[in-house]
C-alpha cells in the first residue's frame, strides 16, 4: 500500500526514504491555531493529527502520515521565525539553554488512526551576537522551528543532545518505522467472499 506524506518538508521526504520509497507527497494546508489553554506538549501531536486527517479526507484508501515539530523552551513554543529579527530573538533565547524538540506524528487510514510524540533534549552553547548574525546570513533558519537546522550549520551551536537526532531534523524514523508496521498490521483488511460455482 502506497503511503501519503502530508508534508512539503524536503527533510521529512528524505528521511521517509529510509523506511520506504513507496510514498507520494501531498502537502496539506490546515489552520495551525492552537486551542486556548492547550498544554504546549500537546501542540505537535495536535497539529500532526490535523494534517493527517486532512490528508485522509483526500486519500481515504491510503495510509496518510502527518507530522509537526515544535521547539519548546520554558513552556514557550518556538515555531518558524516570521523574519530575521524574530529568528535572532529565538536564537538569543536558546543560547546557553536546554530546550525540548517534540515531533508529533499521526497515521490515518480512513477513519482509523494512531498518534505518538517523540521528545529530544538539545543544549546550545552560549552564542554571541556575531555568531547568530553570521548564521542568519546563511538563510538556513527561516523555514525551521526554533530558527535552526541541526542537519546544517545549526549543528555548530549544539553542545549536547539527549534523544533521537532525526527527531530534531523533523521525523523520528526509527519510532515511525515500528509504529507504521504495527498500524499496517492493525488496519482492517477487506473481507474476501468465496462463492461456490454453480453448474
Amino acid at each position: 500500500m502506497k503511503l501519503i506524506l502530508a508534508s512539503g518538508s524536503p527533510r521529512r521526504q528524505e528521511l521517509l526514504k529510509l523506511i520506504t520509497e513507496n510514498f507520494e507527497i501531498h502537502a496539506v494546508a490546515v489552520d495551525e491555531t492552537l486551542p486556548i489553554g492547550m498544554p504546549v506538549e500537546m501542540s505537535a501531536v495536535f497539529l500532526a493529527d490535523k494534517k493527517a486527517k486532512a490528508g485522509a479526507d483526500l486519500f481515504p484508501e491510503q495510509i496518510v502520515i502527518g507530522c509537526d515539530t515544535v521547539v519548546i523552551l520554558h513552556n514557550e513554543i518556538m515555531g518558524k521565525p516570521k523574519n530575521r529579527q524574530d529568528a535572532f530573538q529565538m536564537l538569543r533565547k536558546l543560547s546557553g539553554e536546554t530546550h525540548t524538540v517534540m515531533t508529533g506524528v499521526a497515521l490515518y487510514y480512513g477513519k482509523q488512526s494512531t498518534v505518538f510524540t517523540v521528545e529530544t533534549e538539545v543544549t546550545f552553547y552560549t552564542l554571541s551576537d556575531e555568531e547568530i548574525n553570521a548564521y542568519l546570513d546563511t538563510g538556513e533558519p527561516f523555514d525551521k522551528a526554533g530558527a535552526y537546522g541541526i542537519q546544517g550549520k545549526g549543528a555548530l551551536f549544539v553542545r549536547n543532545l539527549n534523544g533521537d537526532y532525526f527527531n530534531v531534523v523533523g521525523l523520528p524514523v526509527a519510532v515511525l518505522a515500528r509504529n507504521l508496521k504495527q498500524f499496517q498490521n492493525a488496519v482492517k483488511k477487506p473481507k474476501i467472499l468465496f462463492h461456490r460455482p454453480t453448474n
